[in-house]
């Protein structure tokens, strides 16, 4: 299959790519900047992947490799993992999604449309939600994150096939997205960030690539999917299974307030809390391969041994 990717080179298109490229899949990434995206994939050694330009806003380019048995991943837009989101930030955030829907449509409409289409979304589709349990069939939150999610989704919302939407949690990687920052806060000691009850959605990012080739391939399949691993943790509990793989004691918490003041409304991000269930993957007998949280650490963390620390 012949999948076209949109947002290859961020948090999950990368881990993406190299899963469907070791799949024997025919990659097609576009990217606003075609040799960088180009050079960085051939440092991989990675068969099969192709780099096209777009401007991240029409099908000029690139929508004549839309073909019937094609697949089109959209995962493109600005990262949220911004230290500040200022008015034109957030501006940027949802502009950007938005854009990137309405050239997916734009080259549907005239090159036809594609076998399926992932669509990108997030668990801020929810909101901030307390203690309650959220399945694909809850309603929709408040909030800025609630929205730019709602909006997202809208934009392909008119596609003319199969469409899967993915509301994904924290994805699990060292090296991006929010993850990092949380680690850090672990390294220093931290032990929780607010009142340590918010629930963490997570999924590593092997599984993020997994199950969304399980939504290409399961032609069944369509609609929204919670994208996280079945294992729900609390704040408190996530960081405590952090800093026992670390081998690194608590000492302190993080008020909000504090969060508030260093990142602004991006400190919502660490402070909501989400309790999603993956209830239609488990349903799909998608199996996860880092169901749990230790599992999936030790996984990217392998330089590091257990260590009993105090439980929280």
């Amino acid at each position: 299959m012949r999948v076209i990717i949109a947002g290859g080179t961020g948090l999950i298109g990368c881990t993406l790519v190299h899963h469907l490229a070791l799949q024997e899949y025919e990659i097609i990434v576009l990217s606003r900047h075609p040799e960088r995206a180009a050079q960085m994939f051939s440092h991989q050694g990675l068969p099969g992947i192709q780099t096209v330009g777009w401007d991240a806003r029409s099908a000029q380019g690139w929508g004549k490799f839309i073909t019937g048995e094609s697949a089109i991943v959209n995962l493109a837009g600005a990262t949220p993992a911004h230290w500040r989101w200022t008015r034109a930030y957030r501006a940027r955030i949802l502009e950007s999604r938005l854009n990137a829907g309405q050239a997916v449509m734009q080259a549907m409409e005239r090159y036809g449309p594609p076998e399926v289409l992932v669509q990108a979304s997030a668990s801020g589709y929810y909101g901030d939600r307390g203690q309650e349990l959220l399945t694909e069939t809850s309603l929709p939150g408040q909030g800025f994150r609630a929205k730019v999610c709602q909006e997202w989704e809208a934009s392909t919302a008119q596609a003319s096939t199969r469409r899967c939407l993915i509301r994904t949690g924290l994805v699990l990687d060292t090296n991006a997205g929010a993850f990092p920052p949380l680690l850090q806060f672990a390294h220093l000691l931290g032990y929780q960030i607010g009142n340590g009850r918010q629930w963490i959605p997570w999924i590593h990012r092997v599984d993020a690539a997994r199950a969304i080739q399980f939504l290409l391939e399961q032609r069944m399949l369509s609609g929204p999917f919670n994208l996280c691993a079945p294992e729900a943790m609390s704040n408190r509990a996530f960081l405590w299974t952090v800093r026992r793989v670390l081998k690194r004691p608590s000492l302190f918490p993080l008020p909000a307030f504090v969060l508030h003041s260093l990142l602004g409304e991006l400190a919502t991000v660490m402070l909501d809390s989400q309790h999603l269930v993956p209830e239609r993957l488990t349903e799909a007998t998608f199996q996860f391969e880092y169901p749990q949280l230790e599992q999936a650490l030790r996984d990217l963390l392998p330089e590091h041994n257990s260590s009993p620390v105090e439980k929280p």
